[in-house]
């Protein structure tokens, strides 16, 4: 006999039952653990998206000083910073020329030497005229001298012949002697007077005889100082401390006056004189630093500075020359080596940003850009005002409202308003972190 199980009825009953509770329990347990309706998913993802589009991606850069004006390069050759050609200046045979090209020199030393022995004989010879000029002037003090002393018997003579004249004039008024001799003293008297006047004149020829011997005196001195200094052009110094660049004479010749002897060049700073258009000079002025490239030193600039700009422009290239110059302490850099030099901006010193970073309505001067406050999901762009300056190739001056290592918002993908959410691209935040770090 087969037998067969099955459930009851009730027992089939309880299982439905049981089965219908776990399932509402499952769905109330999955609800309260997160999960919504369709339709409130979708608005919440909605939501999200709209708050993530508001954050508008920006770009940073930070301000850093410069120039928008083209840096231009110009080419010139060294120069010593001054030259000297050594000439005699007066005639004779080169005795000796002691320095050579390349030797290093000082100021004062004697580098050439020529005959004096014509110069020695004229020196004696002025010398021994000015000791007869001076004797002439001690003959005429012998002689004023002894013309004062004639003066002064003169005088006494007469004042003898005045009291003469006087005793005599008296007595005769008494009538103890004649008028005629009271007379005669009288003309005694004067004649007395006039010897007086008569020397004292000779002593005023005589002192004008010395005043004249005495000019004659100083016009043979002065021909004796001039003879012995043309002496002394026979021994050359160097008027400079630097080089001997040039040799022009050897010893034995025959030098004339204004003969060139040798050619020295100082090189304690070196000079490069280079050609700027007459545009471009308006741009540069005396003082201003440059940088000097010499290709015999490929690996080094020199720092150089505008000494000199010239008044004249070449009339047919319409170039005007400007010097520079470049320290040269240890006398690395010499003569005709190939330089480049580059003009540094008088704005150098100034902000410069792409002139894309501003930002204005239409019709206005861009005067507003963007920098960026706070970090991650609290960064903020705020809008700041500056003053701009001059614009070129794309880029514009900043002359106030910026300061150089500020963050500024160089590019963003959509138009921004101030106090706007932005998200910084990882190359913005990697620049912002290096700046504050340098500024740390």
């Amino acid at each position: 006999m087969q037998s067969t199980f099955s459930t009851p009825p009730a027992n089939r009953r309880l299982s439905t039952a049981a089965r219908q509770l776990l399932l509402v329990g499952l769905l109330i347990t999955t609800t309260g653990c997160g999960w919504l309706p369709k339709q409130e998913a979708q608005a919440q993802s909605s939501g999200e998206r709209g708050e993530r589009d508001q954050s508008a991606a920006v770009e940073t850069a930070i301000a850093q000083a410069g120039s928008i004006e083209e840096t231009l390069e110009y080419t010139g050759t060294t120069e010593p910073v001054s030259q000297v050609v050594v000439r005699p200046q007066v005639e004779g045979q080169l005795l000796a020329l002691n320095v050579d090209v390349g030797d290093r020199i000082q100021r004062g030393q004697t580098i050439a030497r020529l005959d004096d022995g014509l110069l020695v004989a004229a020196v004696r010879e002025a010398e021994a005229e000015l000791a007869a000029r001076r004797s002439e002037v001690a003959q005429a003090q012998a002689q004023v001298s002894d013309a004062q002393t004639l003066v002064e018997q003169a005088r006494l003579q007469y004042q003898q012949a005045t009291a003469d004249a006087r005793r005599l004039q008296s007595l005769a008024g008494e009538g103890a002697i004649s008028i005629q001799e009271a007379e005669t003293a009288q003309t005694a008297m004067q004649t007395a007077e006039q010897a007086v006047r008569s020397a004292q004149e000779q002593v005023r020829t005589r002192q004008q005889a010395i005043v004249a011997a005495q000019g004659r005196v100083n016009a043979q001195e002065a021909i004796v100082d001039e003879a012995s200094r043309r002496r002394s052009y026979t021994q050359l110094s160097s008027p400079i401390t630097g080089l001997v660049l040039e040799r022009a004479a050897e010893p034995g010749n025959l030098i004339q006056p204004g003969d060139s002897l040798l050619q020295l060049g100082d090189f304690s700073s070196v000079k490069v004189i280079v050609q700027v258009s007459d545009r471009a000079v308006s741009s540069v002025q005396v003082g201003q630093s440059a940088t000097v490239r010499l290709d015999a030193f490929a690996n080094q600039a020199f720092d150089g500075r505008i000494t000199r700009i010239s008044p004249a422009a070449n009339p047919v290239a319409r170039l005007i020359p400007i010097e520079v110059t470049i320290p040269n302490p240890d006398g690395r850099i010499g003569s005709g080596m190939l330089a480049r030099v580059s003009f540094e901006s008088s704005n150098a010193d100034r902000v410069v940003v792409p002139e894309a970073a501003l930002n204005a309505s239409e019709g206005e001067t861009p005067s507003t850009l963007f920098v960026v406050e706070g970090e991650g999901e609290n960064a903020r762009a705020i809008a700041r005002r500056v003053q701009v300056g001059e614009r070129a190739n794309g880029q514009v001056e900043i002359l106030s409202g910026l300061e150089p290592g500020e963050a500024f918002i160089a590019r963003s993908s959509d138009s921004l308003t101030d106090g706007q959410s932005v998200r910084l691209s990882i190359l913005s935040e990697t620049q912002t972190n290096e700046a504050a770090n340098a500024v740390n």
